[in-house]
């Protein structure tokens, strides 16, 4: 086999392998559960709201920050039910 086409086979078998040990290596994401709504409304002024959430009309300044994990680690903030927690 020629030269270059080793160097390029071991150089592809090197990155496929630290992708794949990086993909297994890095921790899950976890969402922060805030202390309360202060605490929650200084990184998201507008509030946390879920993936199926849609603006309905309500009485909101701004959009809020969409994402199922924050929300749900966040859930027993939304005392409305509206699908938005700690909204202003």
């Amino acid at each position: 086999m020629n030269f270059s086409i080793r160097v390029g086979i071991a150089f592809a078998l090197c990155i496929s392998t630290s992708i794949t040990v990086g993909t297994f290596a890095t921790p899950a994401f976890a969402a922060t559960k805030y202390k309360n709504c202060t605490a929650l409304n200084r990184v998201y002024p507008h509030g946390v709201a879920h993936t199926g959430y849609s603006e309905r009309g309500g009485g909101l300044t701004g959009r809020p920050k969409v994402s199922n994990a924050i929300y749900n680690a966040n859930s027993s903030k939304d005392r409305d039910h509206d699908g938005v927690a700690c909204e202003r």
